[in-house]
């Protein structure tokens, strides 16, 4: 085996590893940040997908700096869909391992709050609206500066209607100066252990000669979220289905934002607009069904067994139209 690559493997298992251990360190302080300043899950998961979406905004700015965009644009759209099905059955698994029921395997809905559609979902799926809006059409396709600060301007905005909506009175929790230190130095195991899984991939690539679009849209994307299913497995075994559920969405909505930013400042052309569509299409698609499951499914706002199964379906789907019509 090429000790290069080799090496870069060895690095992403250590990078898979610290990213892992920093997620089991935010379980309990997300919950009492929560408590503290009276926040909802859904609105506390907004504070987490900064550090969950940290590898997307890394990659893509080193993209932009070094001229490789593609990649960056390949794991902005590939992490917006692989991310769903993925956390949506953790936190699902993780919800049957929390149940008081152990018999009932399989059995138990996965109950989320309303919040999770009127706080995340919804302004997710306007800001994928603005984003086909402003890449699509002809006259201004593509990703040009001004649609990165447009982008921007969305997240603060849903970012603060996050915070604002459904605010209660906080509650006095105490903090013990090592449960902070461990919380701080997990934050950065994680966005450290992030970064590298995804600089790892990319040198993975780079030696394998894979296109750096196929790159960023499978491999580079479906590592960077690593780190998210860990975190969304403690918080969701800890009993925070909410914000661990709605996890996925917050950390979405920064990828398709702020991971934008970068990539629309170097002023990103779109080439192959049908490659570029069809995976934004089923960003919005497994958005839609997100949401749509959330309101209408049964029981309601909750998420049962065959209702992860659809969102799995959706991806095969997905993978199936890259690989016989979109790559082919």
């Amino acid at each position: 085996m090429n000790i290069n690559l080799l090496f870069w493997i060895l690095i992403l298992l250590a990078s898979i590893w610290a990213a892992h251990w920093g997620s089991d360190k935010l379980a309990e302080p997300l919950n009492k940040l929560r408590q503290q300043w009276g926040l909802t899950e859904a609105a506390g998961a907004a504070f987490v997908a900064l550090a969950t979406a940290s590898p997307e905004i890394g990659t893509n700015t080193a993209s932009a700096i070094q001229g490789l965009s593609d990649i960056g644009l390949g794991n902005l759209l590939g992490s917006n869909i692989v991310s769903v099905p993925a956390i949506v059955t953790v936190a699902y698994f993780a919800a049957q391992k929390n149940s008081q029921n152990k018999s009932d395997n399989f059995s138990q809905p996965l109950k989320i709050k309303l919040e999770a559609l009127t706080v995340q979902t919804i302004p997710y799926l306007l800001i994928i609206g603005l984003a086909a809006l402003l890449t699509i059409p002809k006259p201004w396709r593509g990703l040009q500066p001004i649609d990165g600060w447009l982008m921007l301007v969305a997240y603060f905005i849903y970012l603060a209607q996050a915070i604002i909506r459904n605010q209660q009175k906080g509650t006095k929790v105490n903090w013990k100066t090592e449960e902070i230190i461990v919380a701080i130095a997990g934050i950065l195991a994680l966005i450290i252990g992030a970064y590298f899984t995804v600089t790892a991939t990319e040198k993975i690539v780079s030696i394998l000669g894979i296109a750096k679009l196929v790159g960023g849209l499978f491999i580079t994307s479906t590592l960077s979220i690593v780190p998210e299913v860990f975190a969304t497995w403690s918080v969701a075994k800890s009993g925070q289905f909410t914000a661990a559920t709605t996890s996925v969405i917050a950390d979405n909505t920064a990828t398709m934002t702020l991971a934008f930013f970068p990539l629309a400042l170097v002023n990103l052309p779109v080439e192959n607009i049908k490659l570029y569509s069809v995976n934004l299409f089923f960003v919005a698609l497994l958005g839609i069904f997100y949401s749509l499951f959330i309101y209408f499914g049964k029981p309601k706002y909750s998420f049962s067994f065959k209702e992860v199964l659809v969102l799995n379906s959706i991806y095969v789907i997905y993978l199936l139209v890259m690989i016989f019509d979109i790559l082919r």
